[in-house]
């Protein structure tokens, strides 16, 4: 159900900040096409912190609807809170979410043992199959490796999305039976080859064609081929880095034509100072150096 490229899916809106809908559902249908094998409902990058309840459920009930099974919908569940994760968890499986991802807590710093605690009774709780989400970058805690591997023995604990950018990191815990999905973009590549069993993507966002090319490549074994394909889009991976994700990837998405240019408080709109590089990038990708 986790395998491949995933992409973590931006929540279009409008300039006043509104969910548009029928961008919403046209995303959908061009990542089906392009060969994504799931797609990430409300996790950081659809801006996750700032939709409410009912924008959770709306968004959820279109992609599950407009999927129809063809790939995997999983729902972003995970706050600072384990009663709300819960919550949040099952909301989530009584709308049809395949899977719900689970980031660490964030602020409140949680010890290892807190860590375990809470991913054990989300996991105890939940009706659908848990990926622990490790991003210590933004929730300023790391998920250690012996953590994870003593939380995969839980039946309903599946898998990791790692965050961190270490190959050894991902080998470990591959080689202690937790599946891995890489969630770093410009590691991913050497992710994949270390052992990991898909990405779950900000950059699939825009290339999501050649981001199911490089997994099946990497599956297929063709190292040289995988390396070289991702090799093509390091500007691409630094551009989406300049401001906090997902402000650069809805700007990009704009200049591109798929979606409108909201985005809600506190972020705000790509600072101008990158735009003439977000065009050159945009039009790069119209062009011939894009696969989709």
């Amino acid at each position: 159900m986790l395998k491949g490229s995933i992409v973590a899916l931006v929540t279009p809106m409008a300039p006043d900040g509104t969910i548009d809908e029928a961008a919403w559902l046209r995303l959908l249908d061009w990542h089906l096409a392009c060969g994504s094998r799931g797609v990430v409902v409300a996790g950081t990058t659809g801006e996750s912190a700032t939709l409410t309840e009912a924008e959770f459920t709306r968004l959820l009930e279109l992609a599950v609807a407009q999927v129809a099974g063809r790939m995997s919908v999983v729902a972003g569940t995970g706050s600072s809170s384990t009663a709300a994760t819960i919550e949040r968890t099952a909301l989530a499986a009584r709308l049809g979410a395949d899977l719900a991802l689970v980031v660490t807590p964030s602020y409140n710093r949680p010890s290892q043992r807190g860590l375990l605690a809470h991913y054990r009774a989300v996991a105890d709780a939940a009706e659908v199959p848990v990926v622990l989400y490790n991003v210590p970058a933004r929730t300023a805690v790391d998920l250690l490796p012996e953590t994870s591997l003593a939380l995969a023995a839980h039946p309903n604990i599946i898998a990791i999305k790692e965050a961190v950018a270490d190959k050894q990191r991902v080998a470990a815990l591959v080689e202690g039976g937790l599946p891995v999905i890489s969630g770093d973009d410009p590691s991913c590549c050497e992710s994949l080859l270390a052992g990991a069993q898909g990405v779950i993507s900000v950059a699939a966002n825009v290339i999501p064609g050649d981001y199911a090319r490089l997994c099946e490549l990497v599956e297929a074994g063709e190292a040289d081929s995988a390396r070289a394909l991702n090799a093509r889009y390091a500007e691409l991976y630094s551009f989406l880095g300049v401001e906090a994700n997902p402000v650069p990837v809805k700007w990009l998405l704009n200049a591109m034509g798929h979606i409108g240019p909201g985005i809600r408080l506190p972020l705000v709109a790509l600072d101008e100072r990158w735009h003439q590089r977000g065009k050159a990038l945009a039009d790069a990708l119209r062009g011939p150096v894009a696969l989709n």
